[in-house]
């Protein structure tokens, strides 16, 4: 409700409840910041003996102070919360900021108050952020409103920042204002009872006055949610986001392939790519992107052109754009030729531009203007060392004009001496005038990067989902309902290959058998050679426990590798055999699902075969693909070259794993009961692929539905 965030971020009357005259408190912090930071609305400090706090008139409570509240601030004993929120609801309050903690955090009794709290608030229709939370800031200045117990006062800027926690959010807020980066609004909303990221995100989305939306996550109640409203505002303005808790390894019970390779944390970083949300995992990267996204466009592609007066710090530079994907490029003989006319003789010419130490502005500024005017140039990197013997602030002013035309981006790693005040003033004639600094040639370096993949993100081919008209949904259904009304969560092998038959998923000829006599008419009906694999659900990976016999050319063969399985096996219990025609050779490709709560499946590709979980070169897709995405997720994988082809090996049809990829994603959207999937190996050649084993585990049937 846009409203109810409007009192939030943008209230006319504060009620503090809990405002202490104690310093260094929280209920102090939040009235102190409120007058410190210039707050234009009515203030009321709420404690039950104090008369002034702050100098500011204090009331015994909520029906004491004489005007409406749009948005009270909760400082007490978290047992008391339930009533204070009764007593907002009387009053009117249409937001509330619980920065009490000591609820769901804590345990069973913390969960109770919530929940009672919630209650009250839900009845009144007030909007609660927190618990256990910081609050807002909005630097506006037409509000002014520090509703918060951090200690620093931003700049009013464009970027806003929500942070789940506030100890990370309070670290990203001082971050910001170190480098001079201003912000438009704040907002770390602690245990999330009731605001969500996603409304937050939301409704900055609509703000004319953000440019440019960062967020920290440690997780989401609703991932669905989320990227429904991230995918719509990230393709309105740059959305850059961090999640913590990237290492630990998840699914470690999963009985597919692709529910063991499936990190805890890949389903949020699909989530940020699939939404265009930009992606972080150094949090001192994100502030210092979020510099470069405060005041510089996005450059139309990779290709850079560096001008340094010193030449070591340029190619450390280009190193690392290089590294990260972009490109610097050999100037045109045009644009060479008008730097030889406008530079000092030492001047190297090529990209680095090297303008020597001795540079004056009038350099400066004549080699930026050619580059700016070259159009096999995407992007400007400025290294700027600051001699003793120059006029460094001129040079500054010049870059600032140049910057300000906002025709490409435009980064400067400042190499420079702050003791000395004549360097200083260089330094924020240069951020006042919007150009990024940075100290160090590779975080700038790595800025402009940013703004890079950005812009590639925007420029994603945007395509839905093929829907495949051939297929039998139907049947399908029916053969998962069987499997949950016997109780069994993995499918058997006829039917694993009867739903794969129902999308028109390729796979090698099968039949089933039970006995040797009935595998032999099966192998001589699908045509020898075949392969002869058990099927148990007892043995999750049958190559492990030795139950699969390759290339059987006769009768013979067939008859003996059944008797030899029912052998060694009988512990596994009564044994069904598939028969499957044995394929040529081919790349051993894996292609799987894993299915990721109401978010839905991730899909896999990668290499496959019995290697994959060492050699673990897949790549993950949020469901449902579109062909561009099955196309980027061929290129993803580091051994990309194999399926062109390599050293005079024929590479696989590419446009028959994309629509491999696609088939599935349908079968995965239709049949949203499967939990894992797997297809592994998936065989490429050159004109066709085709799948020779597959592995389906569902969920259990729902309760209400048996």
């Amino acid at each position: 409700m846009p409203d109810a965030l409007d009192a939030l971020f943008k209230p006319r009357s504060v009620a503090v409840i809990g405002a202490s005259a104690r310093e260094h408190s929280v209920g102090h912090s939040v009235v102190a910041n409120l007058q410190a930071f210039g707050y234009v609305g009515a203030k009321y400090p709420v404690h039950p003996k104090a008369t002034e706090i702050c100098g500011l008139k204090a009331y015994p409570s909520l029906d004491a102070i004489p005007g409406p509240v749009d948005l009270a601030h909760i400082i007490i004993p978290s047992s008391q919360v339930p009533r204070a929120m009764a007593e907002c609801g009387r009053k009117g309050v249409r937001a509330v900021i619980i920065n009490s903690g000591g609820f769901k955090e804590i345990g069973a009794e913390g969960e109770r108050l919530q929940d009672a709290f919630l209650a009250e608030a839900r009845r009144h229709g007030i909007r609660v952020l927190g618990p256990n939370c910081q609050g807002i800031i909005n630097t506006d200045p037409a509000h002014r409103a520090y509703c918060n117990f951090t200690n620093t006062l931003p700049q009013a800027g464009s970027i806003s920042l929500a942070a789940l926690s506030g100890g990370v959010g309070g670290f990203m807020l001082q971050s910001l204002a170190d480098l001079g980066v201003g912000l438009r609004m704040y907002a770390s909303n602690g245990n999330a009872c009731d605001i969500s990221i996603a409304e937050i995100l939301r409704y900055w989305g609509d703000d004319a006055g953000t440019r440019a939306i960062l967020l920290y996550t440690e997780g989401f109640a609703d991932p669905k949610a989320f990227y429904e409203v991230a995918r719509d505002v990230a393709a309105r303005k740059p959305v850059l986001a961090m999640k913590a808790g990237r290492t630990e390894q998840g699914a470690k019970a999963a009985s597919s392939h692709t529910g063991s390779l499936a990190g805890v944390d890949i389903a949020t970083e699909l989530i940020f790519e699939k939404a265009g949300i930009l992606g972080f995992s150094d949090e001192g990267e994100l502030i210092r992107a979020a510099m470069a996204f405060a005041s510089q466009p996005i450059p139309r592609g990779p290709r850079v052109a560096i001008l340094t007066n010193t030449g070591g710090p340029a190619v450390i530079a280009t190193d690392v754009l290089v590294s990260i994907g972009l490109q610097v490029p050999t100037l045109g003989e045009a644009s060479v030729a008008r730097l030889r006319a406008a530079l000092l003789p030492q001047a190297a010419l090529e990209n680095p531009v090297d303008v020597i130490a001795t540079a004056g502005a009038e350099h400066f500024r004549q080699a930026l203007e050619v580059l700016l005017e070259d159009d096999a140039i995407d992007a400007l990197y400025v290294n700027f060392v600051t001699p003793s013997f120059t006029d460094t602030q001129a040079i500054a002013r010049e870059i600032v004009a140049v910057n300000q035309r906002r025709c490409k981006p435009l980064v400067c790693n400042l190499m420079t001496d702050l003791s000395q005040e004549r360097f200083r003033v260089t330094q924020r004639i240069l951020l006042e005038g919007g150009v990024p600094c940075y100290g160090y040639p590779g975080e700038a370096a790595r800025a402009l990067g940013a703004l890079h993949r950005y812009g590639v993100l925007r420029a994603r081919p945007c395509a839905a989902p093929q829907v495949f008209d051939d297929v039998d949904a139907a049947r399908a259904r029916k053969v998962i309902a069987a499997a949950q009304r016997a109780r069994r969560t993995v499918l058997a092998a006829d039917e694993v290959a009867t739903l794969f038959e129902c999308y028109r998923i390729p796979l090698a000829d099968w039949a089933m058998a039970d006995s040797a006599d009935a595998a032999v008419a099966a192998a001589e009906r699908i045509g020898l050679p075949v392969v002869l694999k058990i099927d148990s659900p007892m043995a999750s990976h049958k190559s492990d426990v030795g139950g699969v016999a390759v290339n059987l050319r006769d009768a013979a063969a067939v008859r003996a590798a059944v008797r030899d399985m029912q052998q060694r096996l009988a512990h596994l219990g009564p044994l069904r055999f598939m028969v499957q025609k044995f394929m040529p050779a081919g790349q051993e490709l894996i292609v799987g699902a894993t299915r990721s709560g109401t978010l839905g499946h991730l899909l896999m590709f990668g290499l496959g075969g019995i290697h994959v979980e060492v050699l673990k070169d897949v790549v993950f897709k949020l469901g449902p693909l579109s062909a561009p995405e099955a196309e980027s997720m061929l290129d993803g994988i580091r051994a990309k070259a194999l399926l062109r082809g390599v050293r005079g090996q024929p590479g696989v049809c590419r446009e028959a794993l994309v629509t491999l990829l696609q088939r599935l994603s349908m079968l995965l959207s239709d049949l949203p009961m499967i939990e894992e999937l797997d297809l592994n190996p998936v065989l490429g050649y050159a004109d066709s692929v085709c799948a020779v084993d597959g592995r389906v585990r569902v969920g259990p049937v729902p309760e209400n539905s048996r």
